[in-house]
């Protein structure tokens, strides 16, 4: 999947993340602030990359805005922000209709 144009997704309140990405040039640049970096910054960029990976996502920079989100809020925030940033018009968000 291509990224097109920079999109977003999330909020900074707490136990949200915001999720910005922008087309890139070779691969995935990652940029986190988190507020939990120290105890889950690994894991939270491991959801990230396996979910854009998922998505076959290869050139992009996304930075990561973190208060605290749950695994489950933050692969929902990556593919919100995929499906903006391609302006396909069709995501599979794996079976959700």
């Amino acid at each position: 999947m291509n990224i097109v144009k920079a999109a977003s997704a999330g909020t900074i309140e707490s136990s949200d993340i915001l999720i910005t990405i922008q087309p890139g040039n070779s691969g995935i640049e990652l940029e986190l602030n988190s507020t939990v970096e120290k105890q889950f910054g690994d894991q939270i960029r491991k959801v990230i990359l396996e979910t854009l990976k998922e998505l076959n996502v290869s050139n992009v920079i996304v930075r990561a805005t973190d208060k605290g989100a749950l695994d489950c809020v933050i692969k929902a925030r990556v593919q919100a922000a995929v499906a903006r940033g391609t302006e396909s018009g069709k995501f599979d968000f794996g079976g959700v209709k």
